[in-house]
């Protein structure tokens, strides 16, 4: 191996939580590389958030184009076309774009990319081909990869990675799972003209979320034609021609020109050589850290994705700047998990901050719920049979909003707004004393007076 190279810190992995501690490392005056053997930017800017929003802005456009009319424009819907070919082109040069953007930021920073597979020869040597780098500080961010059950034939079924990339669209599609990345993707397949069915193993789909938003969401994907199938799983996948054939467990058989599996993702360790050198992985396969991201090995620290913490992107993003500060700043520093906001782009979309009411039932809060239901107010002259659900879960005690929930246009925009009077505390007489905006949907957050349980 050629001569080694010593840095205060080596981050391998150049997603969004590794390239935010590389920055803010080096702007402290650490001198820092970024190992990155795919794309910068990560899950979240080449397979995850980004393209996925861009790919549910053109699922949309068709519904907008309907609605048109019922606003004086007479759209011939007879005559449009979509060329998915086309938004797959545009999707990547605006990732291209990002991927300059990250770049330009690390190494304004004065931080080193290293492009290759990283593997760690000891507690403070990382080897990338046949160089080797030393460092005082290793941080694991090598984030997550999607799993596909272990199924005959699942080397015919897609993940989001490859649905990116996706060649053409097929007349029809299953998707497989009942997580964010299952509901988001049928929801862009549905809208895109694709005949969707999306199956999943339990009852009814987005576990975690608030009761009443995942039955309503439900109603309102099923308004939008997506099939939904609960209770079923896939058996096997077998290619017939251009189409497949799925199993599923219940003996029937569904023929589909496209099979997607969102049915979880493992922490991406392969090849670190992490257990080797004392490193511990959790039974899910994460990296094991402390509250401050210490792994068992004093010079190694992990965080992202690959340590199991919640999956999201402004999550790593924290984690970042706290580690951070903790290697080379004042050394303080604390992740608080508490009221995480987050946003499900499925068709509505869904916005949530806070505990659900079962959570907050399950902790012992004796509650009233406030909840609305209405049709927004843009479908009234279209006629669009979609509605609006928004909900409060306060506790009774104190009178504090512990949980906002919403589905419908924009849900994600309202509910950031939210998360910061919930993280402040704030209390139902508060969201009462507060003005509306009118006429919005998000007024009613603050109008709602009656509780409902």
């Amino acid at each position: 191996m050629s001569d080694q190279q010593d840095f205060d810190l080596i981050v391998i992995g150049a997603g969004s939580g590794g390239v935010r501690l590389a920055r803010m490392s080096a702007q402290r005056g650490a001198k820092v590389a970024v190992v990155e053997s795919r794309y910068l930017g990560g899950t979240c800017v080449n397979v995850g958030c980004v393209p996925k929003k861009l790919f549910v802005y053109g699922a949309h456009v068709h519904d907008e184009l309907e609605d048109a009319a019922g606003y004086g424009w007479q759209v011939p819907l007879d005559d449009v076309s979509f060329d998915w070919p086309k938004l797959v082109a545009n999707k990547n040069a605006e990732i291209e774009r990002l991927n300059g953007i990250y770049g330009r930021l690390l190494e304004n920073a004065g931080v080193t990319i290293i492009e290759g597979t990283a593997s760690l020869a000891d507690a403070n040597t990382v080897v990338v081909g046949d160089t080797s780098y030393r460092a005082k500080h290793i941080t694991v961010a090598t984030g997550s990869w999607p799993v596909i059950p272990d199924v005959p034939g699942k080397e015919c079924i897609l993940t989001s990675n490859e649905m990116f990339y996706l060649p053409q669209l097929p007349k029809q599609a299953v998707v497989w799972g009942g997580g964010y990345i299952a509901v988001e993707f049928a929801g862009i397949l549905a809208g895109l003209g694709v005949e969707t069915t999306l199956l999943y193993r339990g009852d009814l789909f987005l576990r975690g979320f608030d009761g009443d938003i995942r039955r309503f969401t439900e109603q309102e994907m099923r308004k939008k034609g997506v099939n939904l199938r609960f209770g079923v799983t896939i058996e096997s996948v077998e290619a017939e021609n251009a189409h497949y054939r799925v199993q599923l467990n219940n003996g029937e058989t569904l023929e589909t020109g496209l099979v997607m599996a969102a049915t979880g993702r493992r922490a991406l360790v392969d090849g670190l050589g992490l257990t080797d050198l004392g490193v511990q992985l959790s039974a899910s396969g994460h990296v094991v850290v402390d509250d401050h991201f210490q792994t068992a090995v004093p010079s190694i620290t992990a965080l992202g994705d690959v340590i199991g913490t919640p999956q999201l992107t402004p999550v790593a993003l924290a984690q970042g700047m706290v580690l951070s500060r903790r290697l080379f700043g004042d050394g303080k520093g604390e992740m608080d998990y508490s009221a995480i906001p987050t946003a499900v782009f499925c068709q509505p979309n869904i916005g949530t901050v806070g505990l659900t009411e079962e959570e907050a039932r399950e902790a012992g809060h004796r509650l009233r719920i406030y909840r609305s239901e209405f049709r927004p107010m843009k479908y009234t002259l279209s006629g669009r049979d979609e509605r609006s659900l928004m909900k409060l879960v306060v506790d009774d005690e104190t009178d504090r909003v512990l949980g906002a929930h919403m589905v419908g246009p924009d849900a994600g925009e309202i509910t950031q707004g939210l998360a910061v009077a919930i993280k402040a505390g704030a209390t139902k007489a508060q969201f009462d004393a507060t003005l509306g905006i009118h006429p919005t949907s998000a007024e009613e957050f603050v109008t709602m007076r009656e509780p409902v349980a």
